[in-house]
């Protein structure tokens, strides 16, 4: 059984004994994610963020649209390990957000000021701007998560975005995850999202603003997903499952 936390890890520690295990020697490529994902009894998820941690101690090399292959043996030194030890998986990380930010989202509509919409406007005309401008960096799209949670008028929920945002920034995993997505178009399809988000807070729509900023993070985790894919073909959504948005 694995344990609910770090559940990448345990799966890769069971990839790497098959590493150690001469079953798929160098230069092999191992099953598609799928299989993995069946064999063990995990999502597609947790496959992936099990491969970044090989792939980050240089077990493996991901090729996109050609699959994973085994390009060293397995090292005695722990050392590349820890790397990962305090690392988030990037999907775990985007579950922890969209628990947390749909939440905040409907409180905000409860809490928000006149100067709380106008500023979130003027943070998405700075996410377009950048967007035109070919800039490839999140600082836009993090101050728009972070002034919907400053809108709660309370410092602890503004505090624990923040430290998320943290978290990914200072993610290796995070990091290695986006050096196999080139094509940035996608973050368009965000940005007509976040304004999907601020139409419901407009409208002091509670409900309705937790159910956009929901589907805003599910979007987000399909979109990696599927622009990191390194299978052949066939690629097929498979997520952990989500909690739908329900109205309580």
């Amino acid at each position: 059984m694995f344990s609910a936390k770090r559940l990448y890890q345990e799966l890769g520690i069971k990839l790497k004994e098959l590493l150690s295990s001469g079953r798929y020697p160098v230069g092999s490529r191992l099953p598609p994610e799928r299989d993995i994902a069946e064999q063990f009894g995990v999502s597609r998820a947790v496959v992936r963020e099990a491969l970044i941690m090989l792939e980050l101690e240089n077990l493996i090399d991901v090729r996109k649209g050609s699959g994973v292959y085994v390009i060293n043996t397995i090292n005695d030194d722990k050392a590349a390990f820890k790397a990962t030890d305090d690392d988030i998986g990037p999907f775990e990380l985007l579950q922890a957000r969209q628990l947390l930010e749909s939440n905040i989202a409907a409180f905000a509509a409860t809490q928000l000021i006149k100067s709380d919409i106008a500023d979130m406007m003027d943070a998405l005309e700075l996410e377009r701007v950048a967007l035109e401008s070919g800039r490839t960096d999140y600082d836009d799209d993090e101050l728009f998560h972070m002034l919907i949670a400053r809108a709660t008028q309370n410092s602890v929920l503004e505090s624990m975005v923040h430290d998320l945002w943290v978290r990914r920034q200072n993610s290796p995993m995070w990091q290695k995850l986006h050096t196999h997505i080139v094509d940035q178009s996608y973050r368009h399809k965000w940005l007509e999202d976040h304004r999907k988000i601020l139409l419901s807070l407009q409208h002091r729509d509670p409900e309705g603003a937790k159910r956009a900023m929901w589907q805003h993070l599910e979007n987000v985790k399909l979109t990696l997903l599927e622009l990191s894919n390194s299978d052949d073909l066939g690629f097929d959504g498979y997520l952990f499952d989500s909690v739908p948005v329900t109205k309580s």
